[in-house]
């Protein structure tokens, strides 16, 4: 008999975290195991590529009228005489306002919007919560399931998020899981009580699926000028990232005399802020924001140079993949950034500064080193398919 496993994720816009899941689905044992998949938006970029085996269950009509515009929602909750679900809904829209950060506002968001979401029907054999934050809330509070999993994706000190909300949901679940030994320590560290259900599954990632589409659509990849040095970082247009970093060091490159395009593929609530930022700096012929890619392989394939200019990673997918296409890859010197480059070896880590990611620009503008680290690259194994298996064993 087959077992039964839901996993939990707000959405499938663009991020590590849904491309990881829509990994990890791709390689399930689907004669072994029926999958459920709960989205609370039924969109985002990776929609399409969730396997056809996977049933994505209805939104319910109260959590729906819940997401509505505040005036909306609350006169359709009234018109129905739910006054309770009314009251929350504004409660909701206050706490989304007051929170010190994002992290903390969608924490406490979940006491009101948690009223809208009736518990699943059926039971579980296993219930995941596959993003830090509302998705372990819905399956510790809204799912029957004979184990509950949290799945931690980044370093949980840079969330800014409120260790005591999570507390109690942390000692409810069975696992822990989390993508790097960086980040498992980290929890480790913040939960002292949990330590023992702490567990780590890396992202899943496949060279062979990476390689074939790294071949398609071709047509589609940036414009460039042959003799232009092309850097390429991948990421959502948000803080994390520190894409203003890549801005301003493109900046010194090009007041150096370098003939390079900065592109970045990712979309975000800083778009605006970074576009400013390379007006302001006479950048619009250096740097370029793509937007959304449903298939950055081929960017990545064509570029001379891939840069991670990250405040804080978990374990990084876009970096994985492009090790994966033998890219000379610089990256900042964040917590987990030594959990995949050796430095001088398959890449460079350089501070996190823009004068320190420049200078890291160009000493990757010498081909003997990007041969060099191309060659390592070639010889480490990178795929990592076999992961499957341990969320197996602590199912």
């Amino acid at each position: 008999m087959k077992k039964k496993i839901l996993f939990v994720i707000p959405s499938l816009t663009a991020g590590g975290g849904e491309k990881s899941l829509v990994n990890l689905l791709s390689q399930i044992d689907f004669s072994l195991y029926e999958v459920d998949l709960f989205l609370f938006h039924h969109e985002g970029l990776f929609v399409d590529f969730v396997p056809k085996e996977v049933r994505i269950i209805p939104l319910p009509e109260s959590y729906q009228t819940f997401t509505l515009p505040l005036i909306s929602s609350v006169r359709n909750f009234l018109s129905k005489g739910n006054v309770s679900l009314a009251w929350k809904r504004v409660l909701f829209s206050m706490q989304s306002r007051l929170g010190k950060n994002v992290s903390v506002r969608e924490q406490y968001s979940w006491r009101y919007m948690a009223d809208a979401l009736p518990t699943l029907e059926g039971k579980y054999d296993a219930a995941i919560g596959f993003l830090e934050k509302t998705a372990t809330y819905f399956c510790i509070d809204k799912v029957q399931a004979h184990k509950t999993i949290g799945w931690v994706h980044i370093d949980y000190n840079k969330l800014g998020m409120d260790a005591t909300f999570d507390r109690p949901y942390f000692q409810k679940v069975n696992h822990i899981v989390t993508v790097s030994e960086e980040c498992a320590n980290i929890l480790i560290d913040c939960f002292p009580d949990v330590q023992d259900k702490v567990r780590v599954i890396y992202n899943i990632v496949s060279p062979t699926v990476i390689c074939n589409m790294a071949k398609k659509d071709l047509a589609d990849t940036y414009l460039f000028q042959s003799e232009q040095i092309k850097i390429l970082s991948i990421g959502r247009l948000h803080y994390q990232k520190g894409l203003e970093f890549a801005i301003e060091a493109c900046k010194i490159l090009v007041d150096k005399g370098y003939n390079v395009q900065w592109n970045i593929i990712g979309e975000g609530e800083e778009r605006e802020k970074l576009t400013s930022l390379i007006v302001n700096k006479g950048l619009e012929n250096h740097v370029k924001l793509l937007g959304l890619k449903a298939n950055p392989y081929p960017y990545i394939q064509q570029a001379d140079i891939y840069a991670q200019t990250s405040r804080f990673e978990g374990k990084s997918i876009a970096i994985d993949e492009a090790k994966i296409l033998q890219k000379p890859i610089l990256v900042t010197n964040f917590s987990t950034a030594k959990d995949q480059i050796m430095d001088g070896h398959n890449g460079l880590i350089v501070d996190m500064t823009p004068q320190a990611i420049a200078q890291g620009i160009e000493k990757l503008m010498d081909k003997t080193l990007r041969q060099q680290l191309a060659y390592n690259l070639a010889k480490e194994k990178l795929g990592t398919e076999e992961e499957i298996q341990k969320l197996y064993d602590i199912i």
